[in-house]
C-alpha cells in the first residue's frame, strides 16, 4: 500500500510539473519572423533565416509550421513572415510577403 501511494504521489507531482512547464510556454514572449523559403516538404519550410534579436542568430533550417496548409501555398524562393515564440521553433501565421513593383520581394 505504501509503494501505491508513493507511485500515485509521484505522477502527481510530474502531472503538475508538465502543466506548469506548458504554462510557462503559453507565456512564451512572440517575436517576427523573417526569411526566404529554400524548400518545402512534408514537414515543413527550409528557410534562411534572418536573426530573431534576443533570442537566435540568422540560420538557414528546416522549420515545422502550425497550419499544413501553409506548405501548399509557399514555393521555394518566397520571402516569408512568421510568428514564432522563443523556445519553440514552429512557424506560426506564415505569410508570403508580396514583391513590389519591380518585381524584387519586400523586405519588412
Amino acid at each position: 500500500m505504501k509503494k501505491l501511494i508513493i507511485v500515485i504521489l509521484t505522477c502527481l507531482f510530474l502531472g503538475i510539473g508538465f502543466a506548469q512547464e506548458k504554462a510557462k510556454d503559453s507565456k512564451a514572449k512572440p517575436c517576427t519572423f523573417h526569411g526566404k523559403v529554400e524548400a518545402v516538404t512534408t514537414k515543413g519550410l527550409t528557410v534562411n533565416g534572418e536573426e530573431v534579436k534576443g533570442w537566435m542568430g540568422a540560420m538557414t533550417m528546416n522549420y515545422p509550421v502550425d497550419k499544413p496548409e501553409v506548405l501548399k501555398n509557399v514555393k521555394v524562393g518566397d520571402q516569408i513572415t512568421a510568428t514564432v515564440f522563443q523556445g519553440d521553433l514552429t512557424l506560426h501565421n506564415v505569410e508570403v510577403v508580396p514583391p513590389d513593383k519591380s518585381g524584387k520581394q519586400k523586405s519588412k
